[in-house]
C-alpha cells in the first residue's frame, strides 16, 4: 500500500475528486482518501511512478504535501 500527503482537502467533494482522479491511473486500485488525516492510500496492481500520482492530485485542484 502507498500513502501520499493531499493538501487542500476540506469536504466529502474534495474526497471524492481526488479518489476519482487517482483511479484514473492504470496500476491504481482500492484507492481510499482519509480527509481528517489529509492523506490517500492505494494499492498498486502495476508499477506506477509517484510523479504520475502527484501530477493528477494536482489537476484534481489540490497539492501534495510532505
Amino acid at each position: 500500500m502507498k500513502v501520499i500527503k493531499v493538501k487542500g482537502m476540506s469536504c466529502d467533494h474534495c474526497v471524492k475528486a481526488v479518489t476519482k482522479a487517482l483511479e484514473e491511473i492504470d496500476g491504481v486500485d482500492n484507492v481510499k482518501v482519509d480527509l481528517e488525516r489529509g492523506e490517500a492510500t492505494f494499492d498498486e496492481t502495476a508499477p506506477v511512478k509517484m510523479s504520475v500520482v502527484e501530477e493528477k492530485i494536482k489537476k484534481a485542484g489540490y497539492e501534495v504535501g510532505d
